[in-house]
């Protein structure tokens, strides 16, 4: 279906791609990985034809169909659903011309067109992965531009989904998903017959969806049969062979190079000696597979603080009159780590907010330690950056009375180098904003990190460094995230938000995936049995 041959590209002086070669067959589910800002996106846009290599080929089997996510979310006054119905340009161009024509003939062949390409049902469909991305019946009829830009992505991914295209490329499209909808995603994606590209940091995803890893490192695509974990281990072992192939091969130049310098003065072995020089000069250096530096997160030790750290009594808050969560009777002591779950819309925010102090108590207490104070890390933050200065500016503000070399020093501990932390905002990538912030929230030593959707912009090795931080860090953390992995490695407490409250769950993370995934399956049967109905009324309605 693709085919990527001896594919070499330059950007702005920097070689991405020198000599790499890639084929994906039909149906294959290919995760591809590699550091930020290595050239994943870029391969994409190859591949679409926004830009053309410069030097090998790109070659896609004739009339197939590519569908990808945009990089802004759409903007449009029509509902939801409307919308994604219309991205079918088949759809749109046959229902376009039947408003239109009034030839008979061609009305026929129209209709023709439209059962063939099962027009009658595209509302139906629609719905369903609608519901699937987390839409109810209301939210589907509304207007694009009425949600956020998150749901608008969504709505964008939908669109995609849709189309059942036969090559998707999707470009991190968990980001914008809690963990319940990422859990739907993840199984519509396994079972799909399109090929998949998908450029992902979360592990739990690419070891339940990929068939293949392709790994872009070094400048070369590398392919590795199997999923995240095989990968792993076929790398580690790929470096051991390899190391043990450069070790013979040193030993023996070692012993060429001794021979030459032993015998270099004498006559009669000259001819031997320029025989070892020649195989000395032909000899290349086997090329080791480089492991990427490791950049570290670590969190500064807050003060020590006596439990409990807040204490929630028959707390209700929201937004003015509007109450979102009530009866909150929650404790949280220094070394807690909280997984606060649930679906999108379910008040999340908001009770990470009323912790935070960030909303007061519509009714109830919020009692406080003394001393307590917590970071809050949210996706806004990165919005709020002032992007003409830069990392050690932003820093400098928060730490007037600071030496230069303790600001330095604090940006170090979240992997922003001398070099990155004099590099305008704006030219950052998402994940060193993401560092920038961390460095930010940890300049009070905050007592309670409150993380939501902390991994949205970083790789997967900046994601193990904060796995390995939380677990150093001597506060509390509420951890708000669709990193499933994340989770897993760090969570010790499972709160649900639903049902207008705040709960703890008993059950392991696991066994509130299987009823996540349940509750999606109910909800997908609703909306089998709507679209059933939709079908027979527009067939009845075409039969009159």
């Amino acid at each position: 279906m693709l085919t990527i041959e001896s594919l070499t590209y330059h950007l702005k002086g920097r070689t991405l791609f020198d000599n790499a070669s890639f084929t994906l067959n039909s149906g294959e589910k290919v995760g591809l990985v590699g550091r930020n800002g290595i050239g994943k996106t870029t391969l994409f846009r190859l591949i679409k034809g926004e830009i053309e290599p410069d030097n090998g080929l790109i070659r896609l089997q004739n009339g197939t169909k590519i569908g990808s996510l945009p990089q802004m979310p759409p903007q449009s006054e029509q509902p939801a659903i409307d919308l994604v119905v219309e991205s079918d340009e088949a759809y749109r161009a046959l229902m376009t011309e039947l408003a239109t024509t009034t030839d008979m003939d061609r009305l026929g062949e129209i209709q023709f067109e439209l059962e063939s390409i099962d027009a009658f049902t595209a509302e139906a469909r629609a719905a369903k992965v609608l519901a699937g991305l987390g839409f109810s019946e209301e939210k589907q009829k509304m207007p694009v531009n009425t949600f956020s830009g998150g749901w608008r992505m969504r709505i964008a991914l939908a669109s995609v989904l849709f189309n059942k295209p036969d090559l998707m490329l999707l470009d991190e499209p968990s980001n914008h998903l809690d963990l319940e909808t990422t859990f739907w995603l993840m199984e519509y994606l396994k079972k799909s017959p399109c090929a998949l590209i998908l450029i992902s940091h979360d592990k739990y995803v690419l070891n339940h969806i990929a068939d293949r890893i392709v790994h872009l490192h070094q400048k070369n695509l590398t392919s590795y049969t199997g999923n995240y974990d095989h990968f792993i281990e076929a790398k580690f072992l790929t470096q051991i062979q390899q190391q043990a192939a450069f070790q013979k091969q040193q030993a023996k130049k070692e012993h060429v190079e001794k021979f030459v310098n032993r015998f270099r003065a004498k006559a009669s072995k000259a001819k031997q000696v320029q025989s070892r020089i020649k195989m000395l000069e032909k000899m290349q250096d086997i090329q080791m597979m480089q492991d990427d530096p490791t950049l570290g997160i670590h969190f500064p030790e807050p003060i020590e603080l006596a439990p409990p750290l807040v204490t929630l009594e028959s707390v209700s808050v929201g937004y003015g009159d509007t109450i979102v969560l009530k009866n909150l009777n929650q404790r949280i002591d220094p070394d807690d780590c909280i997984a606060l779950v649930g679906r999108n819309g379910n008040g999340k925010s908001t009770f990470a907010k009323l912790i935070a102090d960030k909303l007061k108590p519509i009714k109830g207490k919020r009692r406080v330690e003394q001393k307590f104070s917590v970071a809050f890390f949210n996706q806004e933050q990165l919005e709020n950056l002032t992007l003409t200065k830069t990392a050690y500016q932003h820093m400098e503000e928060l730490m007037p009375h600071a030496a230069p070399t303790n600001i330095r020093a604090l940006l170090g501990q979240f992997g922003l180098t001398q070099t990155k932390s004099d590099t305008l905002v704006g030219q950052l990538s998402g994940g060193e904003k993401t560092r920038l912030n961390f460095a930010m929230l940890s300049v009070e030593k905050p007592g309670l990190l409150i993380l939501d959707e902390p991994t949205n912009h970083l790789d997967i090795e900046s994601r193990e460094a904060l796995v390995l931080s939380i677990n150093q860090f001597n506060g509390a953390v509420i951890l708000i995230t669709h990193d499933w992995d994340l989770l897993k490695m760090t969570a010790s407490t499972l709160w649900v938000a639903e049902n207008g409250t705040v709960q703890n769950y008993d059950g392991t993370l696991e066994s509130y995936r299987d009823q996540a995934l349940g509750s999606k399956a109910d909800k997908n049967l609703q909306a089998k049995e709507r679209a059933h109905q939709i079908k027979t009324k527009k067939m009845n309605k075409k039969k009159k």
